[in-house]
């Protein structure tokens, strides 16, 4: 990897193309380097990962919503469409719109993958708006599932790269501001844009994508799963201006009014980011990490230590009146992000929605506790969250940092890097059970890594009671033949629902 130095320069500096941040990743999205079979291999598994979690979701109301809104809206000009999942497959609308719905479909429960780092990511997003294009245009350009490869891994690359250097929680800015050039860059990878173009899309991508974090904060709303999928439409709308020949802000990043000078650490901020040299592979989809359960990656180690703890002490779950307290000692991000340092009064709240709940630790842990596992609809429902054992010992739920725990998530040692932490229950008589997690069994290093069989399973058991099975066959065949499609099958890379069983959208303006 090249190490990039990244920092403000004044506008009399008249900063070349090639110095800037935009265009050294226009250059990552136009190298021709060949995929690597275990890139394109994990590339398939979360196209499927991500159909697992879009059929789960069809029926929730910011799905039916955006479904709504995007069917209200024919194909566009110039391409044949992008298909929307759960709509037959001769249903299209235009490719911003496709990735607009299906990027909602696909975040909704919070049950994709995920790169931590120096900011918080789901990479997984840059699959929509890559499919929708591919799809569009599959005819018009002769795109093929290899295409479609090589512009899903450029977008991984852009994004983890970016997440890796650069934080954006800290200034309270949301995570989709590395979502947009990503995805942009892996649109330009997929169509074999110019360098020139890419630059300028990635910037516009980036100067549209920015917004604050409050939708992740306090009473959380519908439009955190909203939030990656206007980053991914408004990467295909910036590819598209960047095509007619229109450009963006320039700097983008390093100009002296531009992004890292004013919603970053300011004019003397200096970042060094890593990205691929000349000839390298793109392998950094390989360093993110799926979901075994629909909560906020950085519960996931914690659900599964609860679930061990449930079976290994199952006191604490006929007797919950004898745990005095629970303290989990953990990383800053967690504390604060998911943790009683949040300082929300919501995480605590028997009524509060269920966005609100996925970034409660001290809700999920207690929940996981004393179920002995998690579910992605029945450990939210309103009646489970307000049962009084629950909330009673909900209550007595807390987290602090620990420094070494910090330490660790912010590694960049794969060995040691690490999202869980320790845990001290204190029982009434003074007793302590201790134990303690570093990653989620479904990481990599964990205890049970997820492979091609878990990712597949998911998908069935998410899909089973949403999809015919000859449908859950026929997109599985699919999408393990990803990089051998032809450009007539692309869209065959959705998932249709049984007819009639889609609920109608709410009238909105369209």
């Amino acid at each position: 990897m090249q190490q990039h130095d990244v920092r403000v320069h004044p506008s009399a500096d008249d900063l070349g193309r090639e110095d800037q941040l935009a265009w050294k990743i226009a250059r990552v999205a136009t190298d021709p380097v060949e995929i690597e079979p275990q890139v394109t291999d994990m590339v398939i598994n979360r196209v499927i990962d991500n159909a697992a979690v879009a059929a789960a979701s069809l029926g929730r109301s910011p799905v039916v919503a955006a479904r709504g809104q995007a069917l209200a809206h024919a194909a566009s000009a110039n391409g044949a469409g992008a298909t929307v999942f759960g709509e037959p497959m001769s249903t299209r609308t235009s490719p911003e719109w496709a990735a607009w719905v299906n990027g909602v479909a696909v975040r909704e429960l919070d049950f994709h993958d995920t790169f931590l780092a120096a900011d918080y990511s789901h990479p997984g997003d840059n699959i929509p708006p890559i499919i929708a294009v591919a799809q569009h245009l599959a005819a018009a350009r002769r795109l093929s599932g290899r295409d479609l490869v090589r512009g899903i891994a450029t977008g991984y690359e852009i994004q983890v790269d970016l997440v890796k250097a650069i934080c954006l929680h800290k200034h309270k800015i949301d995570h989709v501001a590395h979502l947009g050039p990503s995805a942009a860059a892996g649109i330009g990878t997929l169509l074999g844009l110019d360098e020139e173009t890419i630059f300028q899309a990635v910037g516009q991508a980036l100067h549209t994508t920015t917004a604050t974090r409050q939708s992740r904060k306090g009473e959380i709303s519908t439009w955190k799963a909203h939030a990656p999928a206007f980053a991914g439409k408004m990467a295909v709308e910036a590819v598209d201006r960047a095509m007619r020949g229109q450009t963006s802000p320039v700097p983008v990043y390093e100009g002296e009014d531009g992004v890292i000078a004013w919603m970053l650490d300011g004019p003397g901020a200096r970042y060094t980011v890593p990205l691929p040299g000349p000839g390298e592979p793109k392998r950094a989809i390989l360093d993110t990490y799926t979901k075994e359960h629909s909560a906020e990656y950085q519960a996931q180690a914690w659900i599964d230590l609860a679930r061990k703890l449930h079976f290994e002490h199952p006191a604490l779950v006929v007797e919950p009146s004898r745990i005095a307290e629970i303290v989990l000692h953990t990383s800053h991000h967690t504390h604060v992000v998911i943790g009683s340092g949040a300082g929300d009064p919501q995480k605590y709240d028997p009524a509060a929605s269920r966005e609100t709940l996925d970034h409660s630790i001290p809700y999920i842990f207690t929940v996981a506790l004393q179920d002995g596992g998690w579910h992605h609809v029945e450990s939210y429902a309103p009646e489970r969250a307000a049962r009084p054992d629950t909330v009673e010992l909900w209550q007595k739920v807390t987290t602090v940092e620990d420094p070494e725990w910090t330490r660790r998530y912010h590694s960049r040692d794969v060995a040691e890097k690490a999202f869980g932490g320790a845990i001290v229950i204190t029982l009434d008589d003074g007793t302590e059970i201790r134990d303690e997690i570093a990653v989620a069994d479904a990481h990599p290093l964990g205890a049970r890594p997820f492979g091609r069989e878990q990712y597949v399973r998911k998908f069935r058991a998410l899909a089973g009671d949403v999809l015919d099975s000859s449908e859950i066959e026929r997109f599985l065949e699919v999408a393990q033949r990803l990089p051998d499609l032809r450009p007539a099958e692309l869209p065959e890379l959705t998932i249709i629902a049984p007819h009639g069983s889609l609920l109608p959208a709410p009238v909105g303006l369209f």
